[in-house]
């Protein structure tokens, strides 16, 4: 990476619980193709004072994760279709103190349904009614899944998402079951107090054919680790995290790195 300098570029990450995934995925790119960019990750006290640091020094790109992928909405100037359809956001670009809204998560998720061929005639249930499980159900629902269940304690948003797209509406999991369940909760997420919890029954687990988790750290989460010990296929949060970061650094840099790049990025950003 280059040394440290007044013209260099900076993009960064606010998230509540902020991890190396991203900083090693960006920088390890930058590193690749000799631009003059860092990317840091923060965790911020004000979310209002930081966008209004993006816009006042620059910062090229801002990446978004959970709880602000809503909140950041009256922050900005102009969202993305996107964005837009969805209502949520999960990547800022400043162009010259004007900021835009993206959410690269509805492509990464579409994109992965694709490649892991799973059935939109599939009954499915997500886990999670915030802002990427909106994009999560957006996806699975273009894709033409229409037979699902939002997931949410909370029965305001809840029900919202779910009549967006005709599903259906629970509280909790108790004893549902479908042929695809998708968590998009922090439940099994490293350092907090669910890690070492699955956020699926053992017995919706076993009826699932394809269980997806969103979380990225650990990608290997309690839900994955069941699902793979009854041989069934999985998608995992590392997955969404490398094609959505893909997607961002786009954004940010106009080069589209290759899948190969794509890859070794992915690898070394989940390096101990």
């Amino acid at each position: 990476m280059p040394i440290l300098n007044k013209d260099m570029t900076l993009c960064i990450s606010l998230s509540a619980r902020p991890s190396n995934l991203g900083t090693r995925f960006h920088n390890y790119l930058y590193e690749e193709l000799g631009l003059n960019f860092i990317y840091k990750a923060f965790a911020p006290t004000n979310l209002a004072d930081a966008i209004a640091g993006v816009r006042g020094l620059g910062i090229r790109g801002c990446a978004v994760s959970m709880p602000y992928k809503e909140q950041v909405i009256a922050l900005i100037d102009d969202m993305d279709a996107s964005a837009l359809a969805i209502d949520s956001v999960n990547t800022i670009v400043n162009d010259g103190g004007r900021l835009t809204a993206y959410n690269t998560d509805y492509s990464a998720v579409q994109r992965l349904l694709a490649e892991h061929e799973v059935p939109s005639t599939l009954s499915v249930i997500v886990r999670g009614s915030g802002g990427m499980a909106k994009a999560v159900a957006a996806a699975l629902h273009d894709a033409g899944s229409d037979r699902g269940t939002i997931v949410a304690r909370n029965e305001v948003t809840g029900r919202a998402l779910a009549a967006l797209y005709n599903y259906e509406w629970a509280p909790e999991v108790g004893t549902l079951t479908a042929d695809l369940i998708v968590n998009v909760t922090p439940v099994g997420m490293a350092g907090g107090e669910a890690s070492a919890d699955s956020s699926f029954s053992a017995k919706a687990i076993a009826a699932a054919r394809v269980v997806f988790d969103v979380v990225a750290s650990p990608s290997e989460t309690p839900l994955i680790l069941a699902a793979r010990a009854l041989g069934t296929p999985v998608i995992t949060g590392a997955e969404v995290v490398a094609l959505q970061a893909e997607e961002q650094f786009y954004l940010y840099t106009g080069i589209r790195p290759t899948p190969d790049q794509v890859r070794r990025a992915s690898a070394f950003s989940r390096l101990p």
